[in-house]
């Protein structure tokens, strides 16, 4: 979850016109990936957040050389949130779908055979639904995966507790309900223990080809326990578990901060390229 009430940026999903406030650098169709960047990266932003959650992180990564792409997922009227324009707020199967049929159409513009993810607490989630049950991932033949890494900032990725929410839910059912009225059906599939969440963990935290960075955050209190978004690898993928604080103990993002972290962009460009050097506190 993000819940960062943010306005609308533009048109929303896979099939509208193109957003009209793609973060600076990302969104650049012709742009072509070089022998040092040969994967597009894409972004995907939290709940009621959007695309802008990346124009810290995206010129960055422009400016590093990388096709970097965005988009605007998961608007949903039927939530209040929702009809108020924001996005992330709809069913999660149906925006890991958008995010396919996006990152289709980056593959087909860029020429390139996979890119890479970051993504920001609801993103994660969604871009593990993309890879488990919507095509980003073949099992059987990792070489055919659409996503070589992901990199996910306080994703709810075991469901969250929303820092006892979840249990009141469960003593009090109607709440869920009075949740989803207002934020939106994909906060109430974040919460820990949901038909969503347990689907998407049932085989396993990981898909075969994969390399995964998980980023928590100690003073994140959306995404909670803060250490239910770590993973577990499974067979033939490779799994980095961090606590933003163990690399810049000064750094203090919350949950929504870390999209903007100086130290959470310094993850993502490491584990974009191994080889990239900077002040993990700083990201110069």
């Amino acid at each position: 979850m993000t819940f960062a009430v943010a306005g609308p940026a533009g048109a929303g999903s896979v099939g509208d016109s193109e957003p009209a406030e793609a973060p600076p650098g990302a969104n650049i169709w012709e742009c072509k990936p070089t022998g040092d960047h040969p994967r597009p990266v894409v972004l995907l932003h939290g709940t009621m957040s959007n695309q802008n959650s990346w124009d810290g992180l995206s010129p960055e990564l422009a400016a590093d050389g990388y096709c970097v792409f965005t988009l605007n997922y998961g608007q949903d009227p039927t939530s209040m949130m929702g009809a108020m324009g924001m996005y992330a707020t709809g069913d999660i199967p149906t925006s890991a779908r958008q995010v396919g049929a996006f990152v289709g159409r980056v593959l087909a513009s860029t020429g390139a055979d996979q890119v890479d993810v970051v993504a920001h607490s609801q993103g994660g989630v969604v871009a593990r639904q993309f890879l488990r049950f919507e095509g980003g991932a073949n099992a059987e033949h990792p070489s055919q995966n659409k996503v070589r890494t992901l990199i996910t900032l306080g994703a709810t990725n075991h469901g969250t507790t929303m820092s006892g929410m979840a249990e009141l839910a469960k003593r009090i059912p109607p709440i869920v309900g009075l949740a989803e009225g207002v934020a939106g059906k994909a906060s109430v599939q974040q919460l820990v223990g949901s038909p969503v969440i347990t689907a998407l963990n049932s085989g396993g935290d990981t898909m075969p080809g994969i390399d995964y960075t998980v980023v928590a955050s100690r003073n994140d209190s959306i995404s909670t326990p803060p250490e239910a978004t770590f993973l577990a690898a499974g067979p033939g993928a490779t799994v980095e578990n961090l606590w933003i604080q163990d690399l810049c103990a000064a750094d203090p993002s919350d949950h929504i901060a870390l999209a903007t972290s100086p130290t959470a962009g310094y993850v993502v460009r490491k584990a974009l390229d191994p080889s990239f050097s900077a002040d993990p506190c700083s990201g110069k």
